[in-house]
């Protein structure tokens, strides 16, 4: 390995013809830059699409009351019902692997067309939510002014609101100051007491800025609620998974309110875990395509080598036959092929891989110079060091695959055959 007469005999084998050298070289340099790309590619995609579930206690499921579909202790199908403020408190005491069950109620959208919301001579129509100082931990937002819903305002049933920073566009002017103001939610006045930003990216993202939030227990009282339960937001402990706990939740909650057991329609819900987890899924398959992909234009890369370094070897058949003739070891003979197939591709392997890692590098800088809160569904394309030594073994692997054919050719030749060829 540290033979300078070696070297200098494979540096010499291989540039005694570099065009065709080149063009050998670039099957492999081709098949790692793709297949780093590729992977880089589907990181920064999972990067994207993982950014919508910043700051979402992903382990949670909603939970909503629907029509029943089936008959039941004497009540009729088609019944409709409503989850109650017990449920929550049965809930908690049933299972102690929640973490949160927070209960939830909602008034008008800001798509309604409806105004709701009043402030002096500005009125628009806006989401408005009852909830619980929990929700904070489940739904990704910043409180960037004031603070949020907490359990005094719960007990005490104050007429406090949170808003976004987009009721504020709307409803104030600029560098108006929003805390300590009133707003009028349906004839009644809340006093301003936060301001969120959402942390939400994609298509709601503008949407998630024009929420307000207010307690829910002055949400039930002020627009005569009663103890109706809207939905709920759960989000079980890290240990448990909320989709292994969701048909006993459903079981719990049918008894509760005298739904059939086999009744799967009376309950709706969506569950974050189950949708994440597909989402993982989709990407550990994308990842497995940029391995095959990548591996095939390698293989091929590797077959060019193969193919030329017979060639190769057939044009020394009368140099090897010399070697051979003076004594040469057909291990020495071997190792030369080998070194020289293994050179090659170890040397276009790391070229594609820094020059894969310079176009991830620019394709970073481009991203990272677009403006703040950019719609992108592409962050931060990366490829793991370990995927990097884990080709260096692949490119030693594939030049000694490379190299083994031609290898066992040259040393199969008979030194007075080879002396013979012109």
């Amino acid at each position: 390995m540290f033979n300078k007469d070696n070297w200098d005999e494979i540096l010499q084998a291989l540039t005694a013809n570099i065009f065709r050298t080149v063009l050998t070289a670039f099957g492999v340099f081709w098949g790692i830059f793709i297949l780093v790309i590729l992977l880089a590619a589907g990181k920064g995609l999972e990067n994207g699409v993982k950014k919508d579930f910043d700051g979402i206690a992903t382990n949670t499921m909603f939970m909503w009351s629907q029509t029943t579909s089936k008959a039941y202790k004497g009540l009729p199908k088609t019944r409709r019902y409503d989850f109650k403020n017990s449920d929550v408190a049965s809930l908690r005491a049933a299972f102690p692997d929640l973490l949160y069950v927070s209960p939830r109620n909602q008034l008008g959208n800001s798509s309604s067309g409806t105004n709701n919301v009043v402030r002096g001579t500005k009125t628009s129509a806006f989401s408005v939510y009852g909830d619980y100082p929990e929700l904070i931990k489940q739904q990704p937002m910043d409180i960037i002014k004031g603070r949020f819903v907490n359990q005094q305002d719960i007990e005490q049933r104050r007429k406090v609101a949170v808003i976004g920073k987009g009721v504020i566009s709307e409803l104030y002017g600029k560098e108006e100051e929003a805390i300590g103001t009133y707003l009028k939610i349906n004839g009644i006045n809340f006093m301003v007491v936060g301001v969120y930003n959402s942390k939400q990216t994609g298509g709601n993202a503008e949407e998630e800025q024009k929420n307000i939030f207010v307690p829910f227990t002055t949400f039930q009282q002020a627009f005569n609620y009663g103890d109706k339960v809207g939905w709920m937001a759960i989000t079980a402990i890290d240990e448990v998974s909320i989709t292994d706990l969701k048909p006993k939740i459903f079981d719990h909650m049918k008894m509760l309110h005298s739904v059939h057991p086999k009744d799967d329609r009376a309950i709706g819900n969506y569950d974050m875990y189950e949708q994440f987890g597909k989402v993982q899924s989709l990407f550990d398959i994308l990842k497995i395509i940029a391995y095959f992909v990548g591996s095939l234009v390698l293989i091929s890369g590797v077959i060019g080598i193969s193919n030329i370094m017979l060639i190769v070897v057939k044009e020394r058949t009368k140099e090897i036959g010399i070697r051979r003739a003076l004594g040469a070891t057909p291990g020495a003979i071997r190792s030369q092929i080998l070194s020289e197939s293994i050179f090659l591709t170890i040397i276009s392997g790391m070229f594609g891989v820094a020059v894969a890692t310079g176009v991830i590098a620019l394709l970073n800088m481009a991203l990272d110079s677009m403006p703040p809160g950019s719609n992108t569904m592409f962050s931060n394309p990366s490829v793991d060091l370990r995927v990097v030594f884990v080709a260096l073994l692949i490119l030693v692997g594939s030049g000694l695959l490379a190299g083994f054919i031609p290898a066992q050719t040259a040393i199969n030749v008979k030194p007075v055959d080879a002396l013979r060829t012109e």
